[in-house]
């Protein structure tokens, strides 16, 4: 009898091996937590196909939008923990909404397996052409001199747009209303279209309207002045430090994911990145490329979901 489990149970571990040696062997679903058209679905869509060939399975993206992109992760930490079930970590999902959400369905440090940060991107607020604003100036004396008057857009309430600029509001004592979307396509969409007169937004999204005037930048959160955008001051250089923070796009799957799950997704992803035309992709959008290991990952997690817990309590700040 006791033979008998002993060999059930090596060919359990033996069987067990051979999966993780095997792993993918079948299609892989990269879970974005946002609707399309936003610079999570981006940066996901450009690293998608190249590491399916990598891996040697078909990586599939799917949207999952809802919540400030809770829903979309909460998918993702409830998936089984095989591999075949990852998502794309924002700062919206594992820092700011967690932070200002008692309510929030998942622990953003416990609950999941940082792999790899792929790119971090920086922020900026961008307003409809019709707004009586074209530099920082200009548009913080319109702010406070219309107060309630203006809304923003965001891709969610508790998202990194809605927190950032709730934070902007109360450091520069400005009030406007938030409009959250589904994602930062919609978002994007109505202020494009003139219906919310302005959005914070991460640069990659935004770009594409910014350059073909179709938005006004008007103030950045990045390192320094960007080149696609040499006249656009950082919010630091306008005395708003807090702000200046940058977003960032990683992979990540549900807790308890293997060791040779992980370490395989994070080689594959770093041997994505190495390509000079995969990240001029990611560069053309305006964010950095980024490719670090689980460990200093789950460390950016930790620090971020930190800052906006200090955030929340320090601005008061509650869900609309």
């Amino acid at each position: 009898m006791n033979r008998h489990i002993l060999l059930s149970m090596a060919l359990l571990a033996s069987s067990g091996l051979a999966s993780a040696q095997n792993y993918p062997n079948r299609p892989i679903k990269l879970q974005v937590p946002f609707a399309p058209g936003g610079t999570t679905d981006i940066i996901a869509r450009v690293i998608a196909d190249p590491l399916g060939k990598v891996l040697g399975q078909s990586v599939v993206v799917e949207n999952k939008a809802g919540g400030g992109g809770v829903v979309g992760a909460n998918e993702t930490a409830k998936a089984a923990p095989d591999g075949y079930s990852l998502g794309i970590a924002t700062v919206s999902t594992v820092a700011s909404n967690p932070a200002i959400n008692p309510k929030n369905p998942y622990n953003p440090l416990t609950d999941f397996t940082p792999i790899i940060n792929v790119a971090a991107t920086p922020n900026v607020i961008a307003v409809h052409p019709s707004f009586p604003a074209r530099d920082y100036k200009e548009f913080l004396a319109e702010l406070k001199k219309s107060p309630g008057k203006h809304s923003y857009a965001s891709s969610g309430t508790g998202g990194i747009g809605h927190m950032q600029t709730e934070l902007f509001k109360s450091l520069t004592g400005t009030y406007i209303t938030h409009i959250p979307y589904r994602g930062a396509g919609p978002a994007l969409n109505d202020t494009v279209g003139g219906q919310v007169p302005m959005i914070f937004d991460n640069l990659p999204s935004a770009l594409p309207f910014i350059t073909s005037n179709k938005l006004v930048a008007i103030v950045v959160a990045a390192p320094q002045r960007l080149s696609q955008m040499p006249n656009v001051p950082t919010f630091k250089e306008v005395g708003l430090e807090p702000v200046n923070r940058m977003a960032f796009y990683g992979i990540y799957g549900p807790k308890g994911l293997p060791k040779d799950v992980v370490d395989k997704v994070n080689a594959g992803v770093r041997k994505v990145l190495e390509d000079p035309a995969i990240r001029k992709r990611i560069e053309d959008t305006g964010s950095l490329v980024v490719g670090n290991s689980p460990e200093q990952f789950a460390a950016q997690i930790k620090a971020e979901f930190e800052t906006y817990q200090k955030v929340v309590d320090s601005a008061k700040l509650k869900l609309d």
